[in-house]
């Protein structure tokens, strides 16, 4: 899964909102969001459309796109305890 956090601010710092950017791309709504969302992946041609639209340069498109999402977990405590009687 990707980070697409820098995605969404670029495409507000341009289009304002997704929707009119998902209407620039001629995409649906739902699928800008299924695709913002992780649910679904931006195919070749549509990351070429969309690096093109939002004026993001070739050497940046990485960076951009295919930002991994790092998880991040709490390490679990374990409490031992001892009983003495």
């Amino acid at each position: 899964m990707f980070n697409n956090s820098k995605l969404r601010g670029i495409i507000r710092e341009v289009y304002r909102t997704e929707s009119e950017f998902a209407s620039a791309m001629s995409l649906s709504k739902a699928t800008m969001s299924a695709k913002l969302n992780g649910s679904s992946s931006f195919n070749q041609p549509e990351i070429v459309k969309a690096a093109s639209l939002l004026r993001i340069p070739p050497e940046k498109i990485p960076d951009i796109f295919f930002d991994a999402k790092v998880e991040k977990t709490i390490p679990r405590i374990v409490h031992s305890s001892t009983h003495t009687a």
